[in-house]
């Protein structure tokens, strides 16, 4: 599957990011399986624990319009505003998030600038916890 519509999204999304503490600017593109797509930056509160994440910003957009199969999500980021040049994987949060809106095989997909890496959701959390059965 080619990946660079949400890559492209991703990167223009992070610009809009809110980071005055960080400075560290995140995107993610969300792609629904059946093609719609749900941009996010992070979005960061002097109270840091009320900081949100790009990749979960994105999820909560898409379930709160009532999309629920997610298919992929790309996250760039990084100090520079203007390019990426490292790979900027989901926090443990974001993942857990995943986890309960997405399967297995859900692709996280990661651009450093140049080389894009496609992960799938099991393989950077292979031992899922969950609440269901």
């Amino acid at each position: 599957m080619e990946y660079q519509k949400l890559i492209d999204n991703a990167l223009a999304i992070r610009k809009l990011a809110y980071v005055p503490y960080s400075k560290f600017y995140v995107g993610a593109s969300l792609l629904t399986t059946d093609g719609k797509i749900f941009n996010g930056c992070n979005i960061e509160n002097a109270s840091y624990s009320l900081t949100m994440c790009a990749e979960r910003t994105a999820i909560f957009k898409a379930i709160s319009e009532g999309y629920k199969n997610l298919s992929a999500i790309c996250v760039v980021g990084g100090f520079d505003i203007q390019k990426v040049t490292e790979y900027c994987y989901p926090c443990g949060a974001c993942i857990q998030v995943m986890t309960e809106f997405c399967d297995s095989n859900f692709k996280i997909v990661l651009y450093d600038g140049n080389i894009t890496k496609i992960h799938s959701l099991k393989e950077l959390f292979p031992h899922i916890f969950t609440n269901l059965t």
